[in-house]
């Protein structure tokens, strides 16, 4: 694999807390890794962190270690199923969640440390709209906004969409309907949401499909393990599987866009005359 081969990066995100962006993006993380691509996955959820707890995972250090300069990205990552790498954030700690703009572009750029390491980098985003979420979210290249079958979760999954494309021209969006008891039942979440965004917004909406309600699930989360290892052939697992095919197939960024985004240099490097 050559030097300047970029990595994808991919926001999990969904406004809402609840719907399940954890479990999915650990396990879309370990099906891209079972695919032979090597997984690096961000807790982004700076205050409450959850990924290290969802997988009995007891990490010595975390982000906060990074940003004041006791250590390096290398140093706090650990290996999780799949032999994904994961790097864990604090929990607890009132002051990961009023980074300023400098202190998150200085964590964006901490990661161009590990961009020979790594084809895939998915970020697990906090819930709701807060600086931190939106930093990361712009700072990727594709946004994947998951939903579930409550009101609630299609208004603030549009309320997110409405506020990165207003104030930061985020134009396009992948969406995945979670715990779905039938595929219409995802398709139709998709359309509800598109409703809306296709009368008030200028943004391009690409449904990737759905995670059917399954105890598989459930019962993953209690043993502290993804579903796609503890219960491969359950429906949730197949679909998961279903959706890193997917996902394999985005294209790769080939220019940078402007503005802070995570590895960077790596496109910078691919463009004739730098």
């Amino acid at each position: 694999m050559s030097s300047t081969h970029p990595v994808q990066v991919i926001a999990v995100t969904g406004g809402k807390g609840g719907v399940g962006k954890s479990n999915v993006s650990i396990n879309l993380s370990v099906c891209l890794a079972g695919m032979g691509r090597r997984v690096a996955l961000l807790d982004a959820d700076l205050g409450l962190a959850n990924i290290d707890v969802l997988l009995g995972l007891r990490p010595k250090h975390n982000l906060e270690d990074v940003l004041v300069g006791e250590c390096s990205l290398n140093d706090i990552m650990l290996t999780g199923p799949g032999g994904i790498r994961i790097i864990p954030a604090s929990s607890g700690t009132q002051r990961m969640t009023m980074l300023g703009s400098m202190e998150h572009a200085g964590l964006i750029h901490a990661f161009s440390e590990i961009s020979q390491q790594i084809d895939v980098l998915v970020i697990d985003t906090a819930a709701g709209i807060s600086d931190s979420v939106i930093s990361f979210v712009r700072a990727s290249q594709e946004v994947l906004v998951v939903v579930c079958d409550e009101p609630s979760s299609i208004t603030d999954a549009y309320a997110l969409i409405k506020l990165l494309n207003k104030d930061y021209g985020v134009d396009r969006f992948r969406v995945i309907a979670n715990m779905t008891r039938s595929t219409q039942e995802g398709r139709n979440l998709y359309n509800k949401l598109t409703q809306v965004t296709d009368r008030f917004l200028d943004v391009t909406l690409q449904y990737v499909g759905n995670i059917p309600f399954d105890e598989s699930i459930r019962k993953a989360v209690q043993r502290q393990r993804p579903v796609v290892e503890l219960s491969p052939r359950s429906k949730a697992a197949l679909a998961y599987k279903q959706l890193a095919e997917k996902v394999d197939l985005w294209p790769l960024p080939s220019t940078p866009r402007g503005h802070l985004e995570f590895f960077v240099e790596r496109l910078v490097q691919g463009v004739p005359g730098q």
